[in-house]
């Protein structure tokens, strides 16, 4: 069954049943303010950081799940009717419902008793607030008497401690309200320096800004006594749980429309400017009232949507396909693109999945995005990789996740996840292939955040690098730490008490446990590394790192490699993960996916090998699991991964994550039907149809689907935030169609499927725009290229030497 349907021409999913087997959401904002919007307006909004700087609040795994948000009321103040245009929270049977998700904004609407109205909520480039535009249409014969409401719940900044401090913050709340504006100012009294405003473009007839009074005791969201008395009462919050409610009176003629325009936003006053005036306990409102000011001028709020359409127009241009596949043109051209924005933005820490309290910006996840987003925006991207390399610890390792308002890495996680480093050569390397930009190497970069401590990029590289180096098994391979790419594969954790984190709890040396995916990475980032350094005429340097990457591949052959296909990892007692000899987990595709996709056994037949034994073990219709046979019952000396039942998550789910990997694989050995099998068989798109099953949003990836050994086997959770999304974009668009940066410019390599007559993209590569036409004239991947109508040798084009700033490529296929 489906809940909607894909507006491809508006780039929006247009939902048309409110009840989606779960939220659907969308992200509102991409710069430092942001906002998440389920279809029926719930939800809340932060400033850069979802735990330090949460504006609203949320309530997770709620009762129903999406509860709370951005909710319009309207009441018929003839009739003594209210409802919600969103359907929830009030959730009557509306007429014409719809939800559309775009490009950064959301737009909610739907006609009851004649009233039509819809919302439009979205954030403007450069500025740290969302706009909700409320337009209200009369269709009925007669006369309308409307009420219109806007509500929202602030949350006390510290959203963990907003949730758990209640003896203190029964007790804080403050707001001011000042021309119709309501500001929240909880803590600014101390030590706090910024504060929340909800404003509303019409004259009031009241608000609200005390809980109880505007919901009224024992009673909730759906059903707000002073909504429901028709007159918010002007209640000012002292401690308790402050909130935001106006209440405008529109008086519409027959097929009259009004619009309201509420701001929500967020603001911080220089420490020496905090009050005024000076000596007083006010806000100080003078720069903030210009900002209310212009966005609540309804024609500057339509510039600034206008603007973010432009500026979605112009990310999404730089790389466009058109292919056979409706469900491949869909995913690469908006959502997919879309999605790895989304990732770069949250990493892993804000969705309806993540809290955004527990996690903050991770150094794998965030390193990895950025293979899916740096095109897009290299500038950031730049940012970004600075920001990732200053938590770095001085040994070469890092800090898993980091605060994105401090840039700090994150003590209560820590690091010693033997992985991390090597990604951040990876990013390094897709940033350098993308711009072309060697001066990053060169940029002083602190460690672990300390000053004094700067040394340029580069040796952040070689420190990575020589991380695994001093950090080898017993057999050679890399020791795996708290855990590898796999977090529930904690071979050093043996934990038996409840409570303990799997990933921070540690009760071996280490020393023994290694990882076969680890050893697959880093001949991977060592062959990068060595192109890097190659450029900057580092030639002993490059071949030393040649050297190390080919003895661990010789090492891979004989200790990783069980027959059929490449072994998962070595235990703690020295045993085999990801063996036939093992009665269960014996065979990943982890090691498999990244060996294959890092060249190792191409030459002599292994790597065709390890992808026919993950196709006839691992392959299902719904995706490819992590193992099989999934884990039956909790093994110590496996750690997360066994404690889950199986066919979920890292137990034998379907972790969309890696499935790309084997696409890549798969391509490397020639294979294009089979990649773009894979690659259809978790696109969201193409799952749509089967959205009662699936379950999560038809335009979005999601982490994980479950595996074959589940009682709901197909069954999405965790959608938005995933390395899914930068890994399939980067699989469909630089190795099935094969449009692939390198240092020298860009490779026109692909391996499409066979039933392709071809396909045409444009790429706008280091300032110059491609129009690519690839033309199939036989069944192989053999091409032979044309550069403005001149044939050229080999499949790379080089930058143009005369300064041209568009080339036309045509590739034939043979």
């Amino acid at each position: 069954m489906k809940y909607g349907s894909f507006d491809d021409k508006n780039r929006e999913y247009v939902i048309t049943q409110p009840d989606t087997p779960l939220p659907w959401i969308n992200y509102l904002g991409c710069q430092a303010y942001f906002g998440i919007i389920s279809n029926t307006a719930g939800g809340y909004s932060f400033y850069r950081d979802a735990r330090l700087r949460r504006l609203t609040r949320y309530r997770y795994n709620n009762v129903p799940f999406d509860f709370g948000g951005r909710y319009v009321y309207l009441r018929d103040d003839e009739s003594k009717e209210f409802w919600s245009p969103s359907w929830q929270p009030t959730r009557h049977d509306l007429k014409n419902y719809s939800c559309r998700h775009g490009m950064g904004y959301t737009i909610i609407g739907s006609e009851y008793a004649g009233i039509e109205a819809h919302t439009r909520y979205f954030v403007p480039l450069d500025e740290n607030l969302e706009i909700w535009q409320l337009t209200v249409t009369n269709r009925r014969a007669a006369k309308a008497s409307i009420s219109a409401f806007s509500s929202i719940e602030f949350c006390l900044w510290d959203a963990q401690d907003d949730a758990t401090n209640f003896q203190r913050n029964f007790n804080t709340g403050q707001v001011e309200v000042e021309d119709g504006v309501i500001y929240h100012k909880t803590e600014y009294r101390e030590r706090r320096n910024h504060f929340a405003y909800f404003a509303c473009s019409e004259p009031l007839a009241g608000f609200d800004t005390q809980r109880e009074a505007f919901l009224g005791r024992y009673r909730g969201w759906d059903s707000p006594a002073a909504v429901q008395a028709g007159q918010l009462t002007n209640s000012i919050a002292h401690g308790w749980s402050p909130i935001g409610a106006h209440q405008v009176k529109l008086e519409l003629e027959s097929g009259e429309t009004r619009q309201i325009v509420f701001l929500l936003g967020y603001h911080e006053n220089p420490v020496a400017e905090k009050f005024d005036p000076p000596g007083t306990q006010t806000i100080n409102k003078k720069t903030v009232k210009p900002v209310i000011a212009k966005y609540l001028d309804p024609a500057n709020a339509d510039a600034a949507f206008e603007q973010l359409r432009q500026y979605w127009e112009s990310l999404l241009g730089v790389f466009q396909v058109a292919t056979p596949d409706i469900h491949t043109n869909r995913m690469v051209n908006i959502w997919n693109a879309y999605q790895c924005m989304a990732t770069f933005n949250m990493s892993r820490s804000a969705s309806f999945y993540e809290s955004g309290i527990g996690r903050g910006l991770g150094f794998r996840d965030s390193n990895q995005d950025l293979l899916g987003f740096v095109h897009m925006a290299p500038a950031r991207a730049r940012e970004r990789i600075l920001d990732l390399a200053a938590t770095q610890l001085p040994t070469g390792g890092a800090y898993h996740q980091y605060q994105p308002l401090t840039k700090r890495g994150n003590n209560d996680i820590g690091g010693g996840f033997n992985d991390d480093p090597h990604w951040l050569i990876i990013g390094v390397s897709a940033y350098l292939k993308e711009t072309g930009d060697w001066s990053i190497l060169d940029e002083p970069v602190q460690y672990d955040n300390e000053p004094g401590s700067e040394q340029p990029l580069y040796e952040h590289l070689q420190r990575s690098f020589n991380y695994t180096l001093s950090r080898l098994g017993p057999h050679g391979l890399p020791l795996i730490g708290r855990a590898d790419w796999n977090d529930c594969l904690n071979l050093n954790c043996f934990s038996d008490t409840p409570g303990q984190s799997f990933q921070t709890t540690t009760n071996k040396d280490g020393k023994v446990a290694e990882s076969v995916f680890i050893a697959g990475l880093f001949v991977h980032a060592g062959r990068e590394l060595a192109a890097i350094a190659s450029r900057r005429s580092l030639a002993a340097e490059a071949a030393s790192y040649l050297v190390e990457a080919d003895k661990m591949v010789s090492v891979i052959l004989e200790h990783g490699w069980d027959g059929e296909w490449f072994l998962r990892a070595y235990n703690d007692y020295g045993g085999k993960i990801g063996s036939k000899e093992c009665a269960e987990g014996k065979i990943f595709i982890e090691s498999n996916g990244y060996c294959t996709l890092a060249g190792i056994g191409m030459e002599d037949g292994r790597a065709a090998s390890a992808l026919a034994a993950v196709g006839e073990h691992l392959a299902t219709k719904h995706g490819i699991v992590v193992q099989q046979p999934a884990y039956t019952r909790y093994y110590l000396e496996m750690g997360e991964i066994s404690s889950y039942p199986p066919g979920y998550k890292e137990n034998a789910g379907i972790f969309c994550h890696v499935n790309p990997w084997i696409m890549i694989g798969e391509t490397r050995l020639g294979h294009g039907d089979l990649a773009h099998d894979y690659y259809s068989r978790i696109n969201p798109s193409a799952r749509e149809a089967i959205s009662d099953l699936h379950r999560c949003e038809p335009y979005v990836y999601a982490q994980m689907i479950a595996g074959k050994d589940a009682p709901t086997f197909g069954e999405a959770k965790n959608s938005w935030l995933t390395g899914t999304a930068a890994w399939n974009y980067y699989a469909i668009v630089q190795w099935i169609l094969g449009v692939r940066t390198t240092l020298d410019g860009l490779q026109i390599a692909p391996v499409i499927p066979r039933n392709w007559p071809g396909f045409t993209a444009t790429r706008v590569f280091r300032g110059v725009t491609y129009k690519i036409t690839i033309e199939r004239h036989g069944e192989g991947n053999s091409i032979a290229l044309s550069v403005d109508g001149a044939p050229i040798e080999g499949n790379v084009v080089t930058p143009p030497a005369d300064g041209r700033k568009e080339v036309t490529i045509k590739g034939v296929l043979s």
